[in-house]
């Protein structure tokens, strides 16, 4: 067991393709360059291109004969993060970094595709698909409202994330959430402001936000099911402009995260509840702005045994962490799982080295090359398995 021995064999150019592009990083919808790259590899590979979806995105196809067909995702943007890495492959666009591994996940993606493209050894369709403005900028759902998957049908769509702190070359494979809803809110407290030396002739916002941001808590502690997850950070306050007035207003800005739909949709009344029963307390009044984002990625049971038995297949048992708990981080792969069934997984990078390790969106993050190997043959043995010859 271990990594395709071909593939194995052009470990150093997949290092080159990663390390061009985290080199030259771009924002989403941005991805130019970083889509000139793809294109031009898949038409070295002799893959047919498809370019334009979302912008900037990138669809290479292989068809081998009747069978099913099935898609293979990567992202392609980078952060708006000023890169503090000092090594030869570091960022030559200030304020641009790659500093959650979207580089490697490309460079892997080429991988498998160069390889498949090589082998045929397979018996259907496999897209493989580039998708731009992951970070924020929701591309995944605009390639599905351009017609992805009318364009490019599948029966089943595959993602992969690098993760650091999983041993590197480690797979974390489960059915279910995986990732969390990403949900933004803005809230505002209406006072009255005057004097500060003079409180009781106020309404104090600030004193009324303070008690608003500990009372949100109880909505997770005491408002949701021990076993359910949710996340509620308020994230930025922003009141006043002098040292001695009580202003009139404070504005509060956060995230809420959720696994389960059902719980997602009762988190914007539960927190104008919680609000306005503590601005009623003090005579204030309070607004609630609730933004929804990206729904939960949640992986597909029949998907999910596929992706744990090509990395079994390949690595074995050992290699597995079988149900990892999930992350209340957000990916908008969600968009593309629920259009059709498939699976999200980890790809362990390891520690990392330094003080600073591997954290993901840090200014120090550095994708680790010695796994892009393993992450092409996961790719290429799920493909094996899943459209047999």
């Amino acid at each position: 067991m271990g990594v395709i021995k071909e593939i194995e064999q052009f470990h150093a150019e997949m290092t080159e393709w990663r390390r061009d592009i985290h080199r030259h990083p771009e924002l989403k919808y941005e991805e130019n360059r970083t889509s000139d790259l793809v294109a031009e590899k898949l038409h070295e590979f002799g893959i047919e291109i498809h370019r334009g979806l979302a912008k900037t995105g990138v669809v290479g196809t292989i068809r081998n004969g009747d069978g099913p067909s099935i898609g293979l995702r990567a992202d392609l943007d980078a952060l708006p993060l000023e890169e503090k890495n000092t090594f030869k492959h570091a960022s030559s666009n200030p304020g641009k970094m790659h500093a959650c591994g979207h580089d490697g996940h490309t460079a892997m993606l080429l991988g498998a595709a160069k390889y498949l493209a090589s082998s045929k050894n397979f018996k259907g369709t496999v897209n493989f698909i580039f998708q731009p403005a992951e970070e924020g900028g929701g591309g995944g759902e605009l390639m599905i409202k351009e017609g992805l998957f009318e364009k490019f049908p599948v029966d089943s769509v595959y993602g992969l994330h690098n993760w650091p702190g999983m041993p590197a070359g480690t797979f974390g494979v489960g059915a279910g959430p995986i990732m969390a809803a990403a949900d933004l809110f803005d809230l505002t407290i209406n006072g009255r402001g005057g004097h500060a030396a003079l409180p009781d002739q106020c309404i104090d916002p600030i004193v009324i936000a303070a008690q608003v941001v500990s009372t949100l808590q109880t909505i997770t502690s005491r408002n949701t099911h021990p076993v359910d997850s949710v996340v509620i950070s308020v994230t930025q306050i922003h009141a006043g402009d002098a040292y001695n007035v009580i202003p009139d207003s404070v504005r509060m800005h956060g995230t809420v995260r959720t696994f389960l739909p059902e719980t997602r949709d009762k988190i914007p009344s539960s927190m104008l509840r919680v609000a306005e029963g503590v601005c009623a307390a003090y005579g204030a009044t309070c607004e609630l702005n609730y933004k929804t984002g990206y729904p939960a990625t949640i992986n597909a049971v029949p998907e999910s045994e596929i992706s744990a038995k090509a990395v079994v297949d390949l690595l074995g048992e050992d290699k597995i962490i079988r149900n990892p708990t999930p992350s209340m981080g957000a990916e908008d792969f969600s968009y593309m799982l629920q259009a059709r069934p498939g699976c999200y997984v980890w790809l362990g990078i390891g520690p990392g080295k330094g003080e600073f390790g591997c954290m993901l969106h840090s200014s120090h993050y550095d994708f680790n090359d010695d796994v892009l190997p393993t992450g092409a043959s996961y790719w290429a043995t799920l493909v094996k398995n899943e459209l047999p010859a």
